[in-house]
């Protein structure tokens, strides 16, 4: 029987990137996104790589439309393996400058839309007792910075509600698997055409990864599940260091976490945004920044590597004092 994966926000960025990394596994691709003509060529090149495949129009602020999708998918295709909650929307603005309308519509599609996948997903997945769900998270689950505090909030909140979803499918002795996945900075066409209030064209903090770095993780995940997934030095960094010192992490973002996001280039006022209707154009996986992505992570962190990275940290900061201490001795 072939394994079918199904990927929200498949039409662009880390989900195409995904949705292409499944296919050239061997499973069977389904994508939801808005965008019609995207989803079209991501589904062609999919199949270029002889796979099926096969794409739904969604929004997934819309409930329905996602359960809809689900049950569609699993008559055409057959049982869904694996579903990855990828879909996303950002501002970048200060909180003064974004709209409850605004925040409200960020949270809908990031975090309303990672509860409705999951809804489909078990829906489909607890007739047989078995399927892996995957949840997009970020270091931004754990670290928020400035300028994108819908996005940040968004990501906050599908951590606690994977937590709790993981306790009772636990408590329920079942077999499907949840894991989250969190991510770095990628290039990703998001900074192409998120809703921006900043005047300066917004960028990834770096270093940036490209779209088929946090892909592969994402299909490890799938294969091999555990609890979480970091991504990248950055992210664990930022996790690790947030725990420790989150009061130095708020004044150094203070300081450059403006500055981090964006670049001197000025942003056309009439710029179109994706927050509330898609942008059309051929976006693919990657964004404008593929002249410095990297290309390879050696950091993929789960639960069982998460006791050597805090008494890696430790030990660092133990050298920095001490250090420290000998110069104000000398």
């Amino acid at each position: 029987m072939s394994k079918i994966v199904v990927v929200t926000g498949a039409g662009a960025g880390v989900g195409r990137a995904t949705a292409t990394m499944f296919a050239k596994a061997g499973y069977d691709v389904a994508l939801l996104g808005r965008d019609e003509g995207r989803l079209q060529a991501a589904a062609a090149e999919i199949q270029g790589l002889g796979a099926r495949a096969v794409w739904h129009s969604v929004d997934v602020a819309d409930a329905d439309a996602v359960s809809q999708a689900a049950q569609a998918i699993e008559q055409e295709f057959g049982p869904i393996s694996v579903w990855v909650n990828n879909a996303m929307a950002t501002v970048f603005a200060p909180v003064t400058k974004v709209t409850p309308e605004e925040f409200r519509r960020a949270t809908e599609v990031t975090y309303l839309g990672t509860v409705h996948g999951c809804l489909a997903a078990l829906a489909a997945m607890q007739k047989r007792g078995a399927g892996t769900i995957i949840n997009v998270g970020s270091a931004l689950a754990y670290r928020s910075v400035p300028l994108q505090s819908a996005y940040c909030g968004a990501k906050s909140a599908i951590r606690g509600f994977t937590d709790s979803l993981r306790s009772e499918l636990i408590h329920d002795r079942s077999q499907i698997k949840l894991c989250m996945v969190h991510l770095p900075a990628v290039n990703t066409p998001q900074f192409n055409w998120a809703l921006n209030k900043m005047g300066r064209r917004p960028m990834p903090v770096p270093p940036v990864y490209a779209p088929e770095v946090p892909a592969r993780a994402i299909l490890f995940a799938a294969e091999h599940p555990r609890r979480e997934l970091w991504v990248g030095f950055p992210t664990v960094k930022a996790i690790l260091a947030n725990r420790i010192a989150p009061g130095f992490a708020d004044w150094v973002l203070a300081r450059q976490g403006y500055s981090g996001q964006l670049t001197s280039e000025p942003e056309p006022e009439d710029r179109p945004a994706n927050l509330f209707k898609p942008v059309p154009g051929d976006e693919a996986a990657h964004g404008r920044f593929d002249g410095v992505e990297r290309e390879v992570s050696w950091e993929m962190f789960s639960g069982r590597h998460k006791a050597a990275a805090y008494a890696g940290l430790l030990a660092l900061g133990l050298g920095a004092a001490l250090g420290l201490r000998r110069l104000k001795q000398g």
